[in-house]
């Protein structure tokens, strides 16, 4: 099982989801991944904004990689929140601003 950071958006109240940054494991080829203590499976076909799904309740996500400039979220309002473990890593490596190490919004 591999891990990376990864930028996750609940869909469950609607397009402009809760979005955070953080460490997701992959196991079964990427098909299902372990985020927060959630299990999360692929939607088969895709899905409309949403690519995953939560297995216990059914809730929609978009998972996706981080991006270098920092605008993951679908319509960009600001607000997301950068899980403590992961956040020196993706303020020096992924987004290479190492001056903003420590701050836990992006």
């Amino acid at each position: 099982m591999g891990s990376r950071i990864m930028y996750v958006e609940s869909k469950a109240e609607g397009l402009n989801g809760r979005g955070r940054i953080g460490r997701v494991s992959f196991w079964n080829n990427g098909k299902s991944l372990l985020y927060d203590g959630k299990t999360f499976r692929r939607l088969r076909g895709g899905g409309y904004k949403a690519n995953y799904y939560e297995v216990e309740s059914g809730d929609r996500y978009w998972i996706s990689g981080p991006k270098k400039n920092g605008l993951d979220r679908l319509y960009c309002t600001p607000g997301i929140y950068i899980d403590e473990d992961v956040q020196e890593e993706y303020w020096r490596t992924i987004r290479n601003q190492p001056s903003k190490v420590g701050r836990l919004t992006a």
